[in-house]
């Protein structure tokens, strides 16, 4: 009697044991497969506008061509441009009519974390590969819009520690389709893919419709009304020029420098 009461126990034990060796597989997986997607979506151009709950759209352009080259432009009222030419920062402020270059001397994972801090309000999600913990998770599910999905699980650490963040991804291009995030108090946010540009060729899809809900009410949108995938652009094209009358001054950037991030991008 004993040894047919351990037998139900030892098969549970296994086929937890194989959800577990899925997952990891899975994991590992998607990870791949985001990567070989990175690597052929290798430049783009886009522009669209803004818009957040209680406040004026903002238009805004972005261009980005690998590696680490990087160009955004803030329409009115901001009007402001900041761009990386894979040596330096250019942040070029028209109502102010003041143009900085700062060279780096950061190291490279400290530079990398400004660099993404300072442009990331350009790039809605889905142009560039979600920035995933060690410790994140897969697992499939369904989409309306993808009968295949998976989404990537993590816990997020330092300020926002014990946050969870959800990546929804279609399976198996890992074209982006939302994001959900539920903070330690309960509060929950959640992006929302509503339109699409896809790419036969490249074989992949990007977002050209994002709504933004806070709590299941919708708080924010970003349209981008031009998109343009691995266009042409010269390496000149990132790095500027002050215009003239534009008071110019030269800095650098240290570990204790600010990130100085645009708004509404």
């Amino acid at each position: 009697m004993r040894a047919r009461l351990l037998l139900p126990c030892v098969l549970l034990a296994l086929a937890g044991c194989s959800r577990k060796s899925e997952d990891t597989n899975l994991a590992t997986e998607v990870r791949t497969r985001l990567a070989g997607r990175d690597a052929k979506l290798t430049s783009y151009r886009i522009a669209g506008t803004v818009k957040d709950e209680g406040q004026e759209a903002v238009t805004f352009t972005f261009d980005y061509r690998a590696p680490q080259r990087m160009r955004g432009s803030l329409g009115p009222p901001a009007s402001r441009t900041f761009s990386w030419d894979g040596t330096h920062l250019f942040q070029q402020v028209d109502g102010e009519k003041s143009f900085s270059t700062f060279k780096s001397e950061l190291p490279p994972a400290k530079l990398a974390g400004f660099l993404n801090q300072t442009f990331s309000p350009f790039t809605p999600e889905g142009f560039r590969t979600p920035l995933l913990l060690r410790s994140a998770t897969a697992r499939r599910a369904t989409h309306p819009r993808a009968p295949e999905a998976v989404e990537l699980v993590q816990t997020l650490e330092g300020e926002a520690l014990g946050t969870e963040m959800v990546y929804v991804l279609r399976w198996p291009r890992l074209d982006y389709l939302g994001k959900r995030t539920r903070a330690p108090d309960g509060t929950q946010a959640e992006e929302r893919v509503e339109d699409e540009h896809c790419d036969k060729g490249l074989d992949l899809c990007v977002p050209k419709r994002i709504t933004r809900w806070l709590g299941g009410k919708q708080v924010g949108e970003t349209v981008l009304g031009r998109v343009e995938l691995n266009a042409p652009l010269p390496n000149d094209a990132f790095t500027l020029t002050a215009p003239e009358g534009y008071a110019v001054q030269s800095r650098t950037l240290v570990e204790s420098t600010p990130a100085a991030p645009p708004t509404g991008g």
